[in-house]
């Protein structure tokens, strides 16, 4: 069963995985970086299907903070975890849905340019937790 979401339970979804999607981009320094790292990770979001494509692909763009790394990680990582919570109560059969696209995004941005550094590392594995998806002993630092 879904049941619809509200505009703030759609700019929730879409904050965190955007936001998840920065946080891995920020691990790599420099804005070319940054700026391949998120074209990588956008076919990853827009890849995904039914309410989850529909919540991520439509709409504004969300507003993240100008702040630092610190301070969008504290509004990211409990964004995550909410945002399956809501997808848990309200469209259970789309937790898994948006769960692989935001772990598919956030690697792909992380792998994009030069392999998963241990910032990168770090950051995916944090996003993951947040989402409730195990990490990948695999993903390799360099």
């Amino acid at each position: 069963m879904v049941t619809e979401l509200n505009a703030e339970e759609k700019s929730t979804l879409k904050t965190a995985a955007f936001g998840a999607v920065y946080l891995v981009s920020d691990a790599d320094p420099g804005f070319f970086a940054m700026l391949k790292e998120s074209f990588a990770a956008s076919g990853a979001l827009a890849g995904a299907t039914g309410l989850v494509k529909e919540v991520l692909t439509t709409g504004p763009l969300p507003k993240l903070p100008h702040a630092s790394a610190a301070e969008v990680e504290a509004l990211v990582l409990p964004a995550l975890s909410r945002s399956v919570a809501i997808l848990r109560e309200k469209a259970p059969s789309e937790v898994d849905n948006y769960q692989a696209a935001v772990v598919t995004a956030v690697e792909q941005a992380a792998r994009a340019i030069h392999g998963v550094n241990a910032r990168e590392a770090d950051a995916l594995a944090k996003v993951k937790t947040a989402v409730g998806v195990v990490s990948d002993p695999t993903i390799t630092r360099e």
